[in-house]
């Protein structure tokens, strides 16, 4: 049984596995997690099956009230009998207007995974590796009305892995904004941090990625079609088409190999590879048992 008062009263605003760690960590720390809102329930898959969001399936296990409106901003009413002295977001996916950043005293603090102003709006890890990037980190930010535009709070940054692809920074990144958060929280609590406004003349911001926008294009250097298949593994993976099929591709290296294409300047080798309908397989499993020579 908790002894000791709340330090601050937290309402969550999250909805991926990416904001799961930053919830636990809230959940474990000296504040109170008021309530946790996430997006609304989504048919998946091709039977259209409704799953629950991490987000919303840690706050049902750890008994947190739950809420899930279609657009907060339109419903920010919930959120008065829970009273919270600031919101929290991580990957929740809604714009939020200015309506919800006015309704307590901290505001709204964001977790966002990149070097802001570079790769604002989404898909940051994604982008930033197939982008080249050596380095990223975590922005805590104090979020505005504009798109990941308002003053830093506190970064974090971190090199990336030579081979590193973006499922794997998504896990270690994860991990360390929920641990800047809380740096971050303690901050604002002792009315010591420090807003620093973002040079708006660096910033950088790419599309969402879809699956028609993970096409390889052989226009790139063998460099380049490594980075971009690193940065979409593990969705939506890259691909191109081959002997008509489509080959999706999971690891790819600069040079001559047991499957390699031409691209701008040299060759570029796929080693992990899948056809439709079939498995994800070192290049070489799949040329010796088609029999087949590229």
């Amino acid at each position: 049984m908790r002894c000791v008062p709340f330090d601050m009263r937290i309402a969550f605003f999250g909805t991926p596995s990416f904001a799961v760690p930053s919830l636990e960590g809230l959940v474990r720390s000296k504040h109170e997690v008021v309530c946790v809102v996430c997006q609304p329930d989504r048919a998946v898959g091709r039977g259209g099956k409704i799953e629950f969001s991490p987000v919303k399936q840690f706050g049902l296990t750890h008994g947190i009230p739950l809420l899930q409106p279609e657009k907060i901003s339109d419903e920010v009413g919930l959120l008065d009998e829970f009273k919270p002295d600031i919101i929290v977001t991580c990957a929740f996916g809604q714009i939020l207007k200015q309506n919800v950043l006015d309704c307590c005293k901290h505001g709204v603090i964001n977790v966002h995974a990149s070097l802001l102003p570079k790769f604002r709006g989404s898909s940051p890890i994604q982008w930033a590796i197939i982008k080249g990037e050596t380095k990223t980190g975590v922005t805590i930010m104090q979020t505005d009305i504009g798109l990941d535009t308002g003053d830093m709070i506190l970064t974090r940054e971190t090199e990336i892995g030579k081979d590193e692809t973006a499922g794997e920074l998504f896990e270690r990144l994860s991990v360390f904004g929920a641990e800047a958060l809380l740096e971050a929280l303690d901050l604002i609590e002792k009315g010591v941090a420090v807003k620093i406004p973002q040079d708006h003349t660096k910033a950088s911001q790419f599309p969402m990625l879809s699956k028609e926008r993970a096409k390889i294009d052989f226009g790139m250097s063998a460099e380049e079609i490594r980075n971009f298949v690193r940065g979409m593994n593990p969705w939506p993976v890259a691909w191109f088409e081959h002997g008509g099929e489509v080959v999706r591709v999971f690891r790819a290296s600069v040079g001559k190999g047991d499957f390699c294409l031409p691209c701008k300047g040299g060759f570029v080798n796929f080693e992990v590879i899948q056809m439709a309908g079939g498995k994800v397989l070192p290049a070489r499993d799949y040329i010796n048992g088609r029999k087949i020579r590229i």
